[in-house]
C-alpha cells in the first residue's frame, strides 16, 4: 500500500484536511440525527410514557457499552500510529484484542444483568448487548483516520442510521409495543455497519495486518489504554448517570422528557465533537513538534465561539424544540436551558481534553474526569430531589464547567513542563 500523501502541515494554521474531515463527521452526524429524530418522534407518540422512557434508558446505557468497548483504544491507537505509520499493524490487532474481551464485559453486565433482574424483554437486550463486539471490526478504519480521511466511514455510518431506521419503521407499522425490540433493531443497523467498515477499510491496511500482533501485546497495550478507558467511562458516567437519579425519583415519563433534551443538547455539540475527532492526528503530530499550544489554540477559539452563538440562538426556542418531539416535552424547557449553557462550555472544553488526549497525558485526563464523575453524582444527589430535572440539567452544567478548567490547568502545567525541559 503507498503512503498516503499530505499537504504540509503547520501547527499555526489548522489543515483543510481538518475541516473537510469536520464535514464529512457533521454531515454524517446531521444524516445520523436525522434518523435518530424520527425514531425518537415516531416512539415518542407510539410507545406509552413510560415504555418510551424505558426505551430512552437503554439507548444511554447502550452509549454506555459503546465508551466501554472502545476503552481507549481508539485515541491510543491513533496517539501511537498518527506520526509513526509503521505500527499500525501490532498497534490494530492489540487493540482488537482488547475491544472483544470488553465488549465481553459488556454483555455480562447488561444481557446478563437484565436477564438475572427480570427485566422486561430481557432476552431482546441480551442480543442487543451483543452488538458492542462488532466496535473491533471498526478498528481497521484507523488508517482512514491517520490520514484524516472520513469519507468511507461517514458514508458506512450514514447506512447503518438508515438501516437502524428502516428497521424501526417495520417494526411501527406493525404495530409493536416492546421497547426492547426497537433497541435490537437500532443495535443490528449499528453493527451492519461495523462489518461493512471492516471490509471496505480493510483494502487500505498492509497485507501484513494479519499476522501482526507479536510485537506489541494486549495486555501491554490495554494497560497503555486503561487511563483513557477508565476516564472514557467516567466521561459518559458524568453525562449519563443522572438517568439513575432521574429514573426513581421523577418516573420513567420524566426521564423519556429530560432524555429529549440532552438529545438535542447532543445534537448541538456534534460539531465540536467531530472537529476535535478529526483533528486528533493533526494535534498528536503538532505535540511530536513541540507546538501543540499553538495548535489547539487555533482550534479552540472558532469552535469556542460557535457554541456560544448555538447556544444563543436555541435559547429562545427551547419550548419549540421539545415540542418537535411530543408536546407533553415542553415541560422540560427549563431543563434544557441549563443544558444549552453546558452545550456552550462543551466546545471549549472538548478541544483541550483532545489536545491532552494528543500529548499522552492519559493521567490528568484520568483525574478530570474522575473528580467531574463525583462532582456530578454530589451534584445530582443534591440536585435532583429538589428541583427535579432541571436540578439534573444543573448538574451537567456544573461538571462541564469543571472539565473545562481542569483541562485548562492541566494543559498550562503541561506548557511549563516542556518549556522547562
Amino acid at each position: 500500500m503507498q503512503a498516503p500523501t499530505h499537504e504540509p502541515e503547520s501547527s499555526r494554521q489548522v489543515p483543510r484536511r481538518v475541516w473537510r474531515g469536520t464535514a464529512w463527521l457533521a454531515l454524517g452526524r446531521v444524516w445520523g440525527s436525522a434518523c435518530t429524530l424520527a425514531t425518537f418522534l415516531l416512539l415518542s407518540r407510539h410507545l406509552e410514557g413510560g415504555d418510551f422512557g424505558r426505551f430512552t434508558f437503554y439507548l444511554v446505557v447502550f452509549q454506555v457499552l459503546d465508551t466501554l468497548a472502545d476503552f481507549g483504544t481508539g485515541q491510543t491507537a491513533v496517539e501511537r500510529t498518527a506520526a509513526d505509520g509503521a505500527r499500525l499493524p501490532e498497534v490494530l490487532a492489540a487493540a482488537r484484542r482488547v475491544r472483544l474481551r470488553m465488549g465481553l464485559v459488556g454483555v455480562v453486565l447488561v444481557g446478563g444483568g437484565a436477564l438475572v433482574l427480570g427485566e422486561r424483554g430481557a432476552g431482546w437486550i441480551l442480543l442487543a448487548s451483543l452488538y458492542p463486539l462488532t466496535h473491533a471490526l471498526e478498528l481497521s478504519t484507523l488508517v482512514l483516520r491517520n490520514r484524516i480521511a472520513w469519507g468511507i466511514p461517514v458514508a458506512v455510518r450514514a447506512f447503518g442510521a438508515a438501516l437502524s431506521l428502516s428497521l424501526v419503521v417495520v417494526l411501527r407499522l406493525q404495530g409493536d409495543r416492546e421497547p426492547a425490540h426497537y433497541l435490537l433493531a437500532i443495535a443490528a443497523g449499528s453493527a451492519t455497519a461495523n462489518f461493512v467498515l471492516h471490509f471496505v477499510a480493510r483494502r487500505h491496511l498492509p497485507a501484513r495486518v494479519a499476522r501482526a500482533g507479536q510485537g506489541l501485546s494486549a495486555g501491554a497495550f490495554f494497560a497503555t489504554a486503561l487511563p483513557l478507558g477508565v476516564a472514557s467511562l467516567c466521561q459518559q458516567g458524568y453525562f449519563y448517570i443522572d438517568n439513575l437519579f432521574v429514573r426513581p425519583l421523577c418516573g420513567d415519563e420524566e426521564l423519556g422528557r429530560y432524555n429529549t433534551g440532552v438529545r438535542v443538547m447532543s445534537y448541538g455539540i456534534m460539531v465540536v465533537i467531530y472537529a476535535t475527532q478529526a483533528a486528533l492526528p493533526w494535534l498528536s503530530r503538532a505535540h511530536a513538534r513541540g507546538e501543540l499550544t499553538t495548535a489547539v489554540g487555533r482550534l479552540a477559539r472558532p469552535m469556542l465561539a460557535l457554541g456560544v452563538c448555538a447556544a444563543a440562538l436555541a435559547w429562545p426556542f427551547a419550548e419549540e424544540l421539545l415540542g418537535l418531539f411530543n408536546p407533553d416535552f415542553v415541560s422540560a424547557a427549563p431543563s434544557l436551558r441549563w443544558l444549552l449553557l453546558a452545550m456552550a462550555v462543551v466546545y471549549g472544553g472538548a478541544c483541550l481534553m483532545t489536545a491532552l488526549a494528543a500529548a499522552g497525558a492519559r493521567v490528568a485526563i484520568l483525574v478530570i474526569a474522575a473528580v467531574s464523575l463525583a462532582l456530578n453524582l454530589a451534584a445530582n444527589a443534591l440536585l435532583v430531589p429538589r428541583l427535579g430535572i432541571e436540578g439534573a440539567a444543573l448538574a451537567t452544567l456544573a461538571t462541564e464547567l469543571c472539565v473545562t478548567l481542569g483541562a485548562w490547568i492541566a494543559l498550562r502545567r503541561l506548557q511549563r513542563a516542556v518549556k522547562a525541559g
